[in-house]
Parts: C-alpha cells; sequence; structure tokens
C-alpha cells in the first residue's frame, strides 16, 4: 500500500509542477522587457514531471507483476510475459516487507532509458 501512497503524492506533485510557468512573469533590465517567458523554469518542472511519472509507472508496473503473479500457473501474452521477465530482472518478486525505494528508481531509470521497448 504504501507504494500506492508514494505514487499519488508523485501525482500531486504533477499537478502542482504543471501550473504554467508562464503564467506569471517578472519586468527585467530596468522595466524594457515587459515579460519573461519564464522558459528554463518550465523545462525546470517538466523535468521534475517526466521523473515523476517514470515512478508512477514503475510502481504500477511493479504492482501488475505482482498481480500477474498471483494469478499462476495462468500466463498471459507473449509480449506481456516478456516484459515481465525483463521487470523481474530488475525487481524480483517481493518476499514480504521490503524497501521499496531503489527497486522503484531503478525500474523508473529502466523505462527512461527504454528498456521495455522492443
Amino acid at each position: 500500500m504504501i507504494a500506492h501512497v508514494t505514487a499519488a503524492a508523485l501525482c500531486n506533485e504533477n499537478k502542482v509542477l504543471s501550473h504554467p510557468a508562464s503564467a506569471d512573469s517578472i519586468s527585467t533590465s530596468a522595466n524594457k522587457e515587459d515579460f519573461v517567458s519564464m522558459g528554463m523554469t518550465a523545462a525546470l518542472k517538466l523535468s521534475t514531471v517526466v521523473l515523476n511519472v517514470a515512478r508512477i509507472t514503475a510502481i504500477e508496473l511493479m504492482a501488475a507483476a505482482e498481480g500477474v503473479e498471483f494469478h499462476r500457473p495462468l500466463r498471459s501474452s507473449a509480449r506481456l510475459e516478456k516484459a515481465l521477465e525483463k521487470l523481474r530482472r530488475i525487481s524480483p518478486a517481493f518476499k514480504g516487507d521490503e524497501v521499496f525505494s531503489g527497486r522503484i528508481e531503478a525500474v523508473a531509470e529502466a523505462i527512461l532509458s527504454g528498456y521495455f521497448v522492443e
């Protein structure tokens, strides 16, 4: 359950970060430039949102994998089984109370690197 609380918190942070940086500006150059796009601020916020989405997706992948494996010996599609196999190389099945943070980061990094893309 705690992993889902983490996903909800990351999602909430993304909602806050999604407020447009350009919605507010400040004049610069002794009021000669009356609008500044805040483009760098927007880029930094986007970078955080992308990382948060990768973490949320990692949590969902790990939860889905546990769910699929609860239904063994039933099998899913070949593509899903291959994705599960790749996931399990990074994040083995849970065996009780464990710290999730390292696994979340490892799976998120794999997502961002294209590890799951065929």
